[in-house]
């Protein structure tokens, strides 16, 4: 927002902060660039996947660290 802009809210009468607040929310929601659907399957498909490697590798090297503890002890 430009400094113009902040200065005629600051004067704007305070009743109206409501909605001031939701035309400035209404802005902010247009500058958004939003995914396409596309986009959005595969990404989250990528990060379920990354989450689920992740979580093996971390069970994985768990149980090692269990057995060999176990065969020490």
């Amino acid at each position: 927002m430009s400094k113009k802009n902040e200065a005629e809210m600051t004067e704007a009468s305070n009743g109206s902060s409501m909605t001031n607040f939701f035309d400035g929310l209404k802005e902010e929601f247009d500058k958004v660039v939003w995914p396409s659907r596309r986009q959005l399957v595969s990404e989250s498909a990528a990060v379920l996947l990354m989450v689920t490697l992740s979580a093996s590798l971390i069970f994985l090297v768990d149980k090692f660290f269990t057995w060999a503890a176990q065969q020490v002890f």
